[in-house]
Formats: structure tokens, sequence, C-alpha cells
């Protein structure tokens, strides 16, 4: 269902966001069963098969967490998040936790994850459905200073 909705581009930097965030979790000592189950039906979501994992040049055993370099890939990678659990149509109250525990991991205020899917749920009525994800998180970034 991601697939049709998004371009293969933004499918790859979405899946690579995904990546990122399940060795956030991995690297938690303890971790919500219900946070586990949302993982998982995230990688569900994004057909995500060993092949993925091949052309990033990762397997499970050597996923780590990359710090995303600055304030900007920090936020599009939670963008990327934010956007996938949008897709779907389907908001648990899981899927916003784990996006807001995820924003605060990276040294957001656990609001951002509401206000960009605010943005993300309105910019349907402002145009095309091709975007520049990393505009649009420059220019939500420029509106929002203060985190």
């Amino acid at each position: 269902m991601l697939k049709a909705q998004v371009t293969p581009e933004q499918l790859k930097a979405i899946k690579r966001s995904y990546l990122n965030v399940i060795s956030l979790f991995m690297d938690k000592e303890n971790v919500k069963g219900e946070f586990i189950r949302c993982l998982l039906k995230w990688g569900f979501q994004l057909d995500l098969t060993p092949a993925d994992l091949k052309n990033i040049h990762l397997d499970f055993d050597q996923l780590r967490f990359q710090q995303p370099e600055d304030r900007v890939q920090k936020l599009e990678s939670i963008y990327h998040l934010v956007y996938m659990i949008y897709l779907d149509k389907v908001v648990e109250d899981v899927e916003l936790e784990v996006a807001s525990e995820y924003a605060r991991m990276l040294g957001f205020k656990e609001n951002v994850v509401n206000d960009l899917f605010k943005s993300i749920a309105t910019a349907k009525d402002d145009g095309p459905q091709l975007r520049d994800v990393r505009q649009e998180v420059i220019d939500f970034l420029k509106m929002n200073q203060t985190d």
C-alpha cells in the first residue's frame, strides 16, 4: 500500500529512517511490548525484505543506530516516520507514542510529532503528491525555531 503513495527514492529514505528507529530501540535495555508490535507493524507496512537490508549493506546483527548529522537530518528522520504513520490512514496512539519517544531521543520536544502530523495532514490540500521532504523539513524548522 505504501509503495503506491511514494516515489522509490522516498520509500528508500523512509526505510532507512525506519531501520534507524529500530536500531535505536534495540539499544534500549527495556522496550515495551506494544512498541515492539508497532515497530513490526511498520516493517510489514514497508514490505521490508532481506533484500532491503542487503541493498543498504545491513544485517540485523550489524544494525546500529546512526545519529543523524544535524538538526535537519534528525527532523527529516522523524518526518519520515510520521509520514509513514499517516499514509495508512490508521493512526494508533502507540504509533504516536513511539514516534514521540524517538523524537525525544533525538533531542526534540515530543510535541514535534503532533506538529509534523498536522503539517502532513493539511499538506494534501496544498498541492501535488510528489513532495520535497527536505525542503518541507527546513521550512518546518524555520517556522518552529524553538523545537
